[in-house]
């Protein structure tokens, strides 16, 4: 039998449930929405999670769409899932908990007995710790991004060559391999030996179909691959950026976008323009290295120092 929150599963068994962390303010129970695929044959455990950020929702529309299409009398080993990690934030489309303006993703291992952003980093990281494998589902918040795989690890650490392994099997065409900032589950449950990625999932104002049919297709190649299910895993090449150059405005304005999203761009490459009400131009930013432009924001308006663009960097293919 295994438990998780109030769901409960034997072999060849589903079941959903709740998974309490803590009380809103009126003292109303908070239960994190989870399930347990529990397969017929013994084997690792993968956990899934989602909308750690509650305004990405690409990754609740993955775990909508892959659990009932598990079938547990043809699964080996268990899948652990929780829907919605960001329970505050979730509730109001923000990106951070309201309650205590915490970023999720940066609380984790967490601490039981600390915030309210970092009692639920701590009941999560608990369940990653389960597992033997971890995806974490993210996308670029509300702004336009390229599909891609996270590998935060870092290079240098013992567990990098089995996270980018993972990346791969994920299949989403692109990889970012960078360390990311201490906090985020992809760092943290390596150094507890989990492979563990960050799957950025496009980025959308609520969700877009494309981008979660590929988050759904990259949990069934991991689950083929790593033998939870039989078949073949499909597996493309991938273009892999290790660095990340990120552009602000000079100018307040207008900005127009020049690349498209996943187009290479070379040095000195005009990737925006700022302009002025009436069309004229006041600054032009071009790229500082090669590389694939990789994420933009979605609003044209900016103020001066705010965020535009992004250029994946140090690019190769494996």
């Amino acid at each position: 039998m295994t438990t998780l929150g109030t769901a409960s599963a034997g072999p060849g068994a589903v079941d959903t449930g709740r998974l309490p962390v803590g009380e809103t303010r009126d003292g109303t129970e908070i239960g994190l929405p989870v399930a347990v695929i529990n397969g017929a044959d013994d084997g690792d455990t993968l956990y899934v999670q989602a909308a750690s950020d509650g305004d990405e929702l690409n990754g609740v529309g993955v775990v909508q769409r892959v659990v009932p299409q598990l079938d547990p009398a043809a699964l080996s080993g268990t899948v652990l899932v929780v829907g919605v990690v960001n329970w505050h934030a979730y509730q109001v489309a923000e990106h951070r908990n309201p309650v205590d303006d915490t970023k999720m993703n940066r609380a984790y291992p967490g601490d039981e007995s600390g915030t309210t952003t970092e009692r639920i980093a701590a009941a999560t990281f608990d369940i990653a710790t389960r597992a033997d494998l971890v995806l974490d589902l993210h996308q670029g918040s509300t702004s336009r991004m390229i599909e891609e795989v996270r590998v935060r690890c870092g290079q240098r650490h013992r567990l990098h060559d089995a996270c980018l392994e993972l990346a791969k099997v994920f299949d989403c065409g692109y990889v970012l391999d960078q360390k990311g900032p201490d906090g985020q589950l992809a760092r943290a449950a390596p150094d507890e030996g989990i492979p563990t990625i960050d799957p950025e999932l496009g980025g959308s104002v609520g969700w877009d179909e494309s981008a979660v049919q590929t988050g759904v297709e990259g949990v069934f190649n991991v689950l083929r691959y790593y033998g939870y299910l039989d078949g073949d895993a499909d597996r493309s090449p991938q273009t892999r950026a290790t660095g990340f150059e990120q552009y602000g405005a000079p100018a307040g304005g207008l900005v127009t976008v020049q690349p498209t999203l996943g187009e290479r761009v070379s040095s000195g490459d005009v990737l925006f323009e700022v302009t002025d009400a009436f069309g004229g131009v006041k600054a032009e930013v071009t790229a500082d290295s090669s590389g694939v432009f990789w994420r933009t924001r979605r609003l044209p308006q900016v103020a001066t120092g705010e965020y535009v663009c992004s250029v994946g960097t140090d690019v190769d293919s494996y």
